[in-house]
């Protein structure tokens, strides 16, 4: 659920968390997904020529090699089933439509000494401004080296190196996908920059709040930092970030946004969330996003499906969310995001409304999705998806 968010260090912890594991670990999911729009006029829904549909299989294996050290791999493969030119005319991932692929996303070693962790090799990574986005079929990683320390009370320190990464920024429909494999279905690993550095602090000591500092330097190219502050008391949370961005000695960028929000635990949740991005239009193009895949970022206003307007340059963004689970029928949520484009930038406004439900069967999750929106004041379109997810 969109309201529910990951800490910021927990899936860099995620590789190591086979320290606790005495046996071999095996998991996995398969995945179809589904995706149908009349984004133009002469597209109806359900024409192949406005949907996209694909098939995933994910398997991970992990295990200890001796009691401090581990390693672990995940592989993916796609397809499409058969589906595209006759169902669906496109893919989620991939630039070819009809061929398959398999790679392996994840390969890393990772050692413990004491409260450091180490982990090197090709991982998944969640921090504010690189990370792996979780939206499509497959997802983005990276080759890089991690260490995480918590011998300081109440407080996780991170410093990395990131090498590679298969991200990428392939245009499809009206979302930028991931696209790691290419059109001859080798992977699509390649420098990250020329390498960048990340150094990042997590601290709990003021009980109900967890504060976060970020430094990014992605050698000549662009440095960066992230702020953020989270209060959660008796069901009522407050959150603020700022972030600051240079790209190639340009003028300083910088985006803020704030939320407020509430839940009651198994009854519902609300939470409404603003945020402004500067004007200066000399430098990156969207402040405050992933600097490795779509432009999808970790501010609060983030859109359900529409990632990188909200962090465009010169813009506001307002969102409303609400979730409410009903026993016995599903999880529904409904997602509403207004961006305002101001003069310095031509991105164009956005107004986005999403309506979700999600349930899980057993080991199956299933979610249906229908998306309304409108684009710099043109006609408005919509979209509905389809996701099922069988977890092993």
């Amino acid at each position: 659920m969109k309201l529910v968010k990951m800490s910021m260090v927990a899936a860099l912890l995620v590789g190591s968390s086979a320290f606790a594991i005495d046996n071999v670990k095996v998991d996995g999911n398969a995945n179809l997904f589904y995706s149908t729009s009349d984004h133009t006029e002469a597209i109806d829904m359900f024409d192949k020529a406005g949907a996209i549909g694909q098939a995933s299989l994910g398997l991970g294996i992990s295990a200890d090699l001796t009691e401090s050290v581990s390693a672990g791999a995940h592989l993916t493969a796609l397809s499409t089933l058969g589906l595209e030119g006759q169902l669906v005319g496109g893919v989620w991932e991939g630039t070819n439509g009809t061929d398959d692929y398999f790679w392996f996303d994840q390969a890393w070693l990772a050692a413990t000494a004491g409260k450091t962790t180490a982990q090197v090799g090709r991982m998944a990574l969640d921090t504010p401004l690189v990370f792996t986005e979780s939206w499509s079929i497959a997802q983005n990683t990276f080759e890089a080296a991690v260490v995480v320390n918590q011998d300081l009370p109440d407080t996780t320190l991170v410093g990395a190196y990131v090498g590679g990464s298969n991200g990428g920024f392939v245009g499809q429909a009206t979302r930028t996908v991931i696209a790691p494999v290419n059109a001859n279905g080798t992977t699509n690993f390649s420098q990250f920059y020329k390498g960048a550095f990340a150094a990042g602090v997590v601290n709990n000591s003021i009980e109900d709040v967890t504060l976060q500092a970020w430094y990014y330097d992605a050698t000549q190219v662009v440095q960066a930092y992230w702020l953020q502050a989270d209060v959660e008391i008796e069901g009522i949370s407050f959150g603020a970030q700022y972030t600051a961005q240079e790209a190639n000695g340009a003028s300083t960028q910088s985006a803020y946004a704030l939320e407020l929000g509430y839940e009651m635990k198994d009854k519902f949740a609300v939470a409404v969330a603003y945020s402004a991005v500067g004007d200066e239009t000399d430098g990156l193009g969207n402040v405050g996003a992933n600097l490795a895949a779509s432009g999808q970022s970790k501010l609060y206003t983030e859109a359900w499906w529409a990632y990188g307007v909200v962090s465009a340059v010169d813009t506001t963004a307002i969102t409303v969310e609400a979730e409410v689970p009903v026993e016995g029928i599903a999880d529904f949520g409904a997602y509403y995001t207004m961006a305002d484009n101001g003069a310095a930038n031509n991105a164009g406004d956005l107004t986005e409304l999403t309506l979700t439900a999600s349930r899980s069967y057993g080991a199956l999750d299933a979610t249906l999705a229908y998306i309304n929106t409108t684009e710099d004041g043109g006609d408005a379109y919509n979209m509905l998806q389809a996701y099922l997810t069988l977890n092993f």
